[in-house]
C-alpha cells in the first residue's frame, strides 16, 4: 500500500472518531470544541477527496460516517422537537397546520398521547403554525406511529429514512456524473462533506429528502421521462417549498409543450400530497408563518445585514419588515432574468443555473442556516465551481451564536465567512469567463 493510501485511510479512521465526538459529546454551546472537531474533519475531507481515494471506499466511508449518528440526539438543532410534535398530532388524527402549539395545552384541546407541556417547552417555534410540507409531515407521522411516546425511537425512524435518501442521492449523483462524462470521484465532494453528514443525517434536516428528489428529477430528465421527473419535483416541493424557484429554468429547458406535461405531473403530485391536509384555514396559517419568517427571522445573512446596517444609520431601527419582502422580490426578478437570458441546452447547465438561483436566494436572504448550503453543494458537484465547498467549511462559524443563552451573533465571523465565499466565487467566475473566451477564440 502506498504512503498516500495509508494517509487517506488513517484520516478516514480519525474522522470517524471525530464524528463520534461530534454526535455524542459536542452540544452547540461548546463552540470551541465544535470548531476544532469540524476543522479536523473538513481538513481530512479536503485531503482525501484531492488524493483520489477509491470511489467505492469513499462511498463506504460516507455511509459509515452517517451510521455513527444513528442513535444520537441532534446536537446542533432543536427543530426535531417540532417534527415529533407534528407527527404525534397526525398520529392522533389531528391536522398539525390548524392550531398553534399553545392551543394543545388549553382546556378546550383534547388530550393527545405524547403532547405535553415538557415537549412544548422544547419547541423553538411556539408562536408559529407549522410550515413543514406534507411529504415531511408523512415522515413525522411514520416516526410517531413506529414510536408513539419515545423521542429516541422517533428520531431513529426519521434518521433511517434520511439516511436512505442520502444513499439514494449518492448513487443518483454517480449516475449523473457518468451521464455528464465527469469524474466519478466528484461524488465524494458531496458524500464525504462534513457539513452534509452532520447537518442532514446528524441534525435531521429534511433537505436530505428534498435533494434526493431533485437529483431524481434531473436524472429522469436525461431520458425525457417527463411524467416521472415531474412527480419527483412534486415530491421535492412537498418536502420543502424551496424548489418552486426552479420552475422558470425548467420551462426554459423543456419548452412550453413539454413543460405542460411536466408541470401537469408536478401539480397532480402536489394535489395528491397536499389534499388530505388542505383547507382555506390551513393555507392562511402556512402563509402567515412564511410571511413572519421573512419579516422577523434573521441569522447569518450577508447582503441583508449590510442593508440592515444602513437602515439603522438612517432610520434608527431595524427595517426587516421592509427589507425581507423587498429582497424576496429582487430574488424573484433575478431568477426570472437568469432563466431567460440563455438557452439551457443540457441537464448540466440546468443544474448549474439551479445552483446559481439558490446562491442568489441565500445571498439575499435574511436567514441562512448552515444546512441550506447542502443543496448548492449537491448541484455544484456536477460543475467545476467549488465555492459551495468553501462555504460549507465556513458556515460552521455561525454556530458561535449559541455560545451564550442570549444567542448573540458574532458579526466579525459572519463577515469573514461571506468575504471569503464572495472572493472565491468572484475568482471562479473570472476563471470561468477566461476559459470560455479561450474556447471561443479557438473555435
Amino acid at each position: 500500500m502506498s504512503r498516500s493510501h495509508i494517509v487517506n485511510y488513517s484520516l478516514l479512521g480519525l474522522s470517524a472518531v471525530a464524528y463520534v465526538a461530534l454526535a455524542y459529546t459536542t452540544p452547540r454551546t461548546e463552540f470551541t470544541q465544535l470548531l476544532l472537531l469540524y476543522t479536523f474533519t473538513f481538513a481530512a475531507y479536503i485531503y482525501v477527496v484531492n488524493n483520489k481515494v477509491n470511489i467505492w471506499h469513499g462511498i463506504a466511508a460516507a455511509i459509515f460516517f452517517r451510521l455513527l449518528f444513528l442513535f444520537a440526539e441532534p446536537a446542533l438543532s432543536d427543530d426535531f422537537y417540532r417534527f415529533i410534535w407534528d407527527g404525534r398530532l397526525l398520529h392522533a388524527g389531528i391536522n398539525p397546520y390548524l392550531h398553534l402549539p399553545g392551543y394543545f395545552l388549553s382546556a378546550e384541546a383534547p388530550p393527545i398521547a405524547g403532547i405535553s407541556r415538557d415537549l412544548f417547552q422544547q419547541l423553538n417555534s411556539q408562536q408559529y403554525y407549522s410550515v413543514y410540507p406534507p411529504v415531511s409531515q408523512a415522515v413525522f407521522w411514520l416516526a410517531a406511529k413506529v414510536s408513539p411516546e419515545s423521542i429516541a425511537g422517533s428520531l431513529l425512524t426519521m434518521r433511517l429514512i434520511l439516511m436512505l435518501a442520502e444513499i439514494g442521492s449518492m448513487f443518483l449523483l454517480l449516475r449523473l456524473l457518468r451521464k455528464m462524462v465527469l469524474p466519478e470521484r466528484h461524488l465524494l465532494l458531496y458524500a464525504l462533506n462534513p457539513l452534509v453528514i452532520i447537518e442532514l443525517t446528524g441534525n435531521l434536516h429534511f433537505e436530505a429528502l428534498m435533494i434526493f428528489f431533485l437529483l431524481l428529477m434531473l436524472y429522469q430528465l436525461f431520458y425525457q421521462r417527463l411524467v416521472i421527473s415531474g412527480v419527483a419535483l412534486g415530491m421535492a416541493i412537498g418536502t420543502k417549498l424551496l424548489p418552486l424557484m426552479f420552475l422558470p429554468f425548467l420551462l426554459r429547458r423543456l419548452g412550453f409543450r413539454k413543460f405542460l406535461l411536466f408541470i401537469g405531473a408536478t401539480l397532480a403530485t402536489l394535489l395528491a400530497v397536499f389534499y388530505p391536509l388542505a383547507s382555506l384555514d390551513v393555507i392562511n396559517n402556512i402563509f402567515q408563518s412564511i410571511d413572519l419568517y421573512f419579516q422577523r427571522f434573521e441569522f447569518n445573512a450577508s447582503v441583508y445585514y449590510l442593508l440592515r446596517w444602513f437602515g439603522f444609520r438612517f432610520t434608527g431601527y431595524n427595517q426587516i419588515a421592509i427589507l425581507g419582502p423587498a429582497l424576496s422580490v429582487v430574488t424573484f426578478i433575478v431568477i426570472i432574468a437568469m432563466a431567460f437570458v440563455k438557452k439551457l441546452g443540457s441537464i448540466r447547465r440546468l443544474s448549474g443555473y439551479m445552483a446559481a438561483a439558490l446562491t442568489v436566494y441565500l445571498f439575499l436572504a435574511t436567514t441562512v442556516h448552515p444546512w441550506y448550503v447542502c443543496t448548492i453543494l449537491a448541484l455544484t458537484t456536477m460543475s467545476m465551481f467549488r465555492y459551495a465547498i468553501v462555504w460549507s467549511g465556513l458556515a460552521i462559524l455561525s454556530y458561535a451564536t449559541y455560545r451564550t443563552s442570549t444567542y448573540q451573533e458574532d458579526l466579525t465571523l459572519v463577515t469573514l465567512e461571506y468575504a471569503l465565499v464572495f472572493l472565491w466565487l468572484v475568482a471562479e467566475l473570472y476563471l470561468y469567463r477566461q476559459r470560455h473566451n479561450v474556447k471561443n477564440m479557438e473555435s
